[in-house]
Order: C-alpha cells, then structure tokens, then sequence
C-alpha cells in the first residue's frame, strides 16, 4: 500500500507555522497584508480569490480584494498595480490568471514589483530561481517540496521526472528538484516514447492537465508520485493527472486529488507574503 500525502495535514502546518511567525512580526508593528486583483467573472478564479481570503482572515493578514469588471482597460489595470506597489501596508500583489483576453498578462506580471511579486511570476523572480538565491517560489512547486519533504522523499541522486513545461509548475519544478541534487527530465506532449522516459521515475511530477493521463504501466514499483493536475473525469468527479487507481498499488507514495497538492498552493501564498513582509521591513 502506497503512502497517501496528505495535503491538508501539510497545508494547515504551514499555515500554523505562518500564523505563529505572523504574530511574533506584528508585536513589531508589522501586519503582512495581501492585495488580489480579479478582473471579470471567471468562476474558478472567484472560488480561488475567496479561498486566499479566508486563508489571509486564518493567519492573521490584512486582504484586500480588487474586482475589477470584466472590460478595464490596460491602463486602469497598470495604475492600480502602481498604485499598490507604493503602499506600505501591502507585502504582496497578486493578479488572479486567466485575465479577460484584451489585457496582456505578460506587461501586468511585470509591473508588479518584484518584491511584492508572491506568485513569483516576474522575470526577475524566475531569474532567481534559476540561479537558486530566491526570495519566493511559485507556490504549486514549492507546495510540492513541502510533500516530499513530510514524505521523506529523497531527492539527491534521484532520477526525477516531471511531465509538463509550464512556466508556473513544470519548469520551475525541475529547477527546484535540481537544486536539491535530483537529476532530472523535463517531458511534454513532443517527448518520444514518453512511458520509457517516466518508468526510470524514482519520483514522477505529472502536471500536464489531462485527465487520468498517467497510467499503471508508466510508472515503476515503488516509484513516489505527485499529481499536480485539477482536471473532471467522464462522470464530473475531480481527478488528477494520474490514475489513482492504476498507479496507487505501484507507488511507494503518492497524492491524492482532490486534497493533495491543491491544499498546499494557498498554504505557500500565505508563506511567501510573510516573507515579502519580512523582507520590506527588514525583518528577515
């Protein structure tokens, strides 16, 4: 029987961790406080928005929520991430993605500050990670170094795959399983004969956005699996990436969805803007 990670355990103690470290900085007269814009009326990214909310009211941030309609302009959108940039109260930024097809992402990541940036979207956060002197991660892959770390998932000297090239999981993962001496494959839908590629797995990252796209017989005995995918099967039910049932009797451990990596995401926003705090009242 594989090891079920448990995501919500892992997310509430980080959580527990932030809220003890966010009341010993306020004694200092520091209140980490978070700004998320939302523009238009995606449905997924409202239930997203009021989760980072009530996981702000949980540890003790001050949130603040810009809904933005669905027809803002560019200009108005970049005037009010400048306008947060210069606010004192506000650690950290964050644009809920998608945003409405006219506005251009790319240029609003970039004008967030860098050190307000707890998405750590911005070029010059990515930057950082590649060279390994961060101040923030991109939450999921960070989420996923908190499982493998309560795991006691060994990554030195691992052969370690991670199927997806996003610029939010997929390579920043790899980077940061590199940092930790994994040796590591990046996979994406162009990989020839993907299945030889992911049976060398001793730990297997599926974050590809396909239902119950890796099976049984892509992954070897005893092989530790995370699933990073959010995807509805046939009947509607939420399921991951990876097959639970076909791949579970094969992993030495693996996570559930829903409640493994997903929980950890917002758990991970909450610790980067601790640190944004921390960092612009140099307090770290």
């Amino acid at each position: 029987m594989a090891l079920i990670i448990d995501g919500k355990a892992v997310s509430a103690s980080v959580r527990a961790r932030v809220a003890k470290e966010t009341a010993l900085i306020k004694e200092k007269g520091v209140t980490p406080g978070l700004a998320v814009i939302i523009a238009g009326d995606d449905p997924a990214s409202r239930v997203y928005v009021n989760n980072k909310k009530k996981a702000c009211a949980e540890v003790g941030f001050l949130s603040e929520e810009y809904a933005l309609p669905a027809e803002v302009t560019q200009e108005e959108l970049l005037a009010l991430v400048e306008e947060l940039n210069h606010r004192k109260d506000i650690s950290g930024i964050l644009c809920q993605l998608p945003l409405p097809k006219h506005l251009d992402e790319k240029a609003v990541i970039e004008a967030i500050s860098p050190l307000k940036d707890v998405d750590a979207f911005h070029p010059s956060n990515v930057g950082r990670i590649m060279i390994g002197d961060y101040h923030f991660l991109p939450c999921t892959p960070a989420g996923v170094m908190e499982l493998l770390a309560w795991a006691n998932a060994d990554i030195s000297g691992k052969e370690c795959v991670v199927i997806g090239r996003s610029n939010i999981v997929g390579k920043p993962m790899s980077m940061l399983l590199l940092h930790k001496h994994g040796t590591v494959t990046v996979c994406h839908s162009r990989t020839k004969d993907l299945g030889e590629v992911t049976r060398r797995a001793d730990i297997l990252v599926a974050a590809v956005g396909i239902p119950k796209f890796v099976k049984g017989d892509m992954i070897k005995e005893g092989a530790v699996v995370i699933d990073v995918g959010m995807n509805r099967d046939e009947n509607g039910k939420l399921c991951g990436d990876v097959d639970f049932a076909q791949v579970e009797p094969k992993a030495s451990a693996i996570t559930p969805v829903p409640g493994g990596v997903g929980p950890m995401t917002i758990a991970m926003l909450m610790q980067n803007t601790l640190m944004a705090a921390k960092i612009q009242n140099g307090l770290d």
